[in-house]
């Protein structure tokens, strides 16, 4: 490599391509490849047309997390297709001698929280799974990113991937976040500013004061929903946040591997002068708690403001209009005061031991809603141990909370959680697409803590209220 400057992206980039394609893409080598039980199984069946094997099992790890159901894990899966998927995932990694931590296994969670848990996800590594919210791992200065089921047998058989380098660009939040303002509240705050296609085609650096102050799960969080604006992924430089998250965690280096790697992973960082092919600023005061109102992530306002009126609107007017009918929303109205019917916090995106602290600081004292119901659903066993250890169990179930199992959940209504047709659920998940949660499930995406307001409240409130109260 040449001694020019280069941005955070570039240096991970480069470090793994294998082969350039003159005017096609890099052979780009992968460090950790994460799998699941719902886009692997047909990835083993075409190495197996092709008798090819698993090139590096010991790069690649095992979770069973979409299909999974959140209570009762000890029983047989009822649903023949999960079933079906959980046990190819089992039978496939016992074949190939990749490690898996299926139900029941201390380890088993959702992919994007295990991983980084376990010290698996690391610094300057790249890091593939067949779920586009790879982009989580991107918190840690990997290169992170989701691919499809047939790219999934390329990594198993040859550890690398065909991939263009996608274009820069760099997203600066500087400044103090308000009270009750969360990583969730910014990463909502800057997809409704660019747009839900805002980044198509770019990566992402999230640069300044407030993702620099920010803690590892923040900004996994923020990572995690990089891909809700289009982007093939985002990345936060490495730094002491990270390190201290990092060290003593299982598959983490140790002795003089840790001093050798922490030395590289100090060099992770844009060099001053790099540049980027689009770059914005916001402004931390900017941002208040955030909710959704539509189909599509970037369809979010502060949650003291009312709905957009269409004419302010970017975009098609006809599909704003099918968009608020389908909420059963209409333009210039408030949000706050808007009836909620369920509450789902969990998910990669927010199922971290920090989310349920959050949910945890509005719910205590108080008692969940009458007509709500709740699905508390941690991303980890080691989550749910956590949130056992420091008395959070006490005050969910004081208040009239059930704590379930780790899984997906209602993120994506693969398994038995489903929000019911017309039904409203405030959401710390990640998607508010259509029948996302559910055939006809409306979905409000909102922070832990805007999640525990409506919880406790019934319908959606700021949560400073509560705070103050």
């Amino acid at each position: 490599m040449s001694n020019a400057v280069s941005t955070l992206f570039d240096k991970v980039w480069d470090a793994h391509v294998v082969r350039k394609i003159e005017d096609g893409p890099d052979v780009f080598f992968i460090d950790r490849h994460f799998i699941h039980e719902v886009t692997s199984p047909v990835a083993f069946l075409g190495l197996e047309s092709r008798n090819l094997s698993v090139l590096f099992p010991e790069h690649t790890f095992a979770t069973a997390d979409h299909n999974t159901p959140t209570i009762n894990q000890h029983l047989p899966v009822e649903d023949p297709l999960s079933s079906k998927q959980l046990k190819a995932l089992e039978s496939n990694s016992a074949k190939y001698g990749i490690s898996h931590w299926g139900l029941g296994n201390p380890k088993n969670g959702i992919v994007h929280v295990v991983g980084p848990e376990n010290g698996i996800t690391l610094p300057g590594m790249t890091i593939v799974c067949g779920d586009s919210h790879t982009s989580t791992h991107g918190a840690f200065g990997a290169i992170a990113f989701g691919i499809g089921t047939s790219e999934v047998e390329m990594v198993l058989s040859s550890q690398c991937i065909m991939q263009p380098k996608a274009k820069k660009m760099r997203i600066n939040v500087n400044g103090q976040l308000s009270k009750a303002v969360t990583p969730k509240d910014v990463i909502l705050y800057i997809i409704a500013q660019i747009s839900a296609s805002g980044a198509t085609g770019y990566f992402v650096e999230y640069a300044g004061d407030v993702f620099e102050n920010m803690s590892m799960e923040g900004r996994m969080t923020v990572c995690n929903m990089s891909i809700e604006m289009g982007a093939r992924g985002g990345m936060i430089a490495p730094d002491d946040t990270t390190f201290n998250y990092i060290k003593g965690r299982e598959k983490a280096p140790k002795g003089e591997a840790w001093d050798k790697a922490l030395a590289y992973w100090k060099t992770l960082k844009t060099d001053e002068g790099a540049t980027f092919d689009l770059e914005y600023h916001f402004n931390a005061a900017d941002i208040e708690p955030m909710i959704t109102y539509g189909t599509n992530p970037g369809m979010g306002i502060g949650i003291s403001k009312s709905i957009p009126k269409a004419a302010d609107v970017e975009g098609g007017a006809s599909t704003y209009a099918k968009s608020l009918s389908y909420m059963g929303f209409g333009e210039d109205e408030p949000m706050i005061g808007k009836k909620v019917d369920y509450v789902f916090i969990g998910s990669c995106t927010n199922g971290r031991i920090e989310d349920f602290r959050a949910f945890a600081s509005i719910i205590k004292g108080r008692k969940k809603a009458d007509h709500i119901t709740a699905w508390i659903v941690p991303g980890s066993h080691i989550v749910e141990a956590q949130i056992k250890e420091e008395g959070i169990l006490d005050i969910l179930t004081e208040a009239g909370f059930l704590l379930r199992q780790p899984g997906c959940s209602a993120c994506l209504a693969m398994n038995d959680d489903k929000i019911p047709a017309g039904k409203y659920a405030v959401s710390t998940s990640n998607r508010n697409f259509e029948g996302r949660q559910g055939p006809g499930s409306r979905t409000l995406l909102a922070s832990p803590l805007v999640a525990a307001a409506a919880a406790v409240t019934g319908y959606v409130t700021d949560p400073r209220e509560l705070l103050e109260a």
